[in-house]
């Protein structure tokens, strides 16, 4: 991984838009972000070919503080938008942030349509098992039997995994890391950009204010610390026995394919239909 300057994230910001920010004190969003601008620096990409796009919700702000080409959509409509932009202009590097409530319940359909499709679109869905902004409501993470504003004696709804729904929806590279490992991220967003097709980097994070609080999960600090301790990587889990990884988070890349990118193929057909008509 390329050495990066001290500065590059302040150089990134936009100082004088919308700051202070509006992130609660010890959430994940901030110490994400940074990992994004470091991974977008260590490119060296041309912030005019770069779009970050975003629906509603708290990691949805980020949009709002880094100087790119930048979307603050509708929520849930993150990818939709994202979609548009792509297939407008496929040369441009195309970035989704976007939370676990925001990317899987209200989106969740934009989410797999584009994954089927294997459009080359990063998408970095900031899991905090929780809508945050919007009032607490459990979201699709949310863990068994958590507490939420909607959930006051304990979430029944079974929560899914957000890789292996991208999995199952054709996705061809899908990773999962955690706010805590932030080099390893970092690299696996390099990765992600870098990769021809629809990647997804499911990014366990932390909201201590609301998700923390309401479920005993300590300050900001300890909810990191369950992350470095609760995770393993999967090359890792694969060597041991069920039972020393269940309930663990596991991390790495979960898959990694090559398939032909949803622009490119559209390239293909539009030509292919031009000849036609001279024939």
């Amino acid at each position: 991984m390329g050495k990066v300057s001290q500065r590059v994230v302040h150089n990134f910001l936009r100082h004088d838009k919308k700051f202070p920010h509006v992130w609660c004190a010890g959430c994940s969003n901030g110490t994400v972000l940074g990992t994004i601008i470091r991974a977008i620096a260590e490119q060296n990409l041309d912030r005019n070919n770069i779009t970050m796009v975003s629906g509603i919700g708290c990691s949805s702000r980020m949009p709002v503080y880094i100087d790119l080409n930048t979307l603050h959509s509708l929520h849930g409509r993150a990818i939709a938008f994202a979609t548009g932009i792509k297939t407008y202009k496929p040369g441009m590097k195309v970035i989704v942030v976007t939370g676990d409530g925001d990317c899987t319940a209200i989106g969740g359909n934009h989410l797999i349509h584009a994954a089927r499709r294997n459009l080359d679109l990063t998408v970095i869905v900031i899991n905090n098992n929780i809508y945050g902004m919007t009032g607490g409501q459990y979201s699709p993470t949310t863990p068994f039997e958590a507490k939420a504003t909607t959930s006051p004696f304990g979430n029944f709804d079974t929560p899914f995994d957000i890789c292996d729904l991208a999995i199952g929806a054709g996705a061809t590279f899908v990773g999962r890391s955690t706010a805590f490992h932030t080099i390893e991220l970092q690299k696996m967003i390099v990765d992600a950009m870098e990769h021809k097709g629809f990647s997804i980097i499911d990014v366990v994070s932390a909201c201590p204010v609301i998700y923390g609080r309401m479920n005993k999960k300590g300050g900001p600090a300890e909810m990191m610390m369950a992350m470095r301790d609760n995770s393993i990587l999967n090359t890792a889990a694969e060597k041991l026995p069920p039972e020393k990884v269940e309930g663990k988070i596991i991390r790495g890349i979960l898959k990694k394919v090559d398939h032909p990118e949803y622009c490119e193929r559209y390239a293909e057909l539009c030509t292919k239909v031009k000849e036609m008509q001279h024939e």
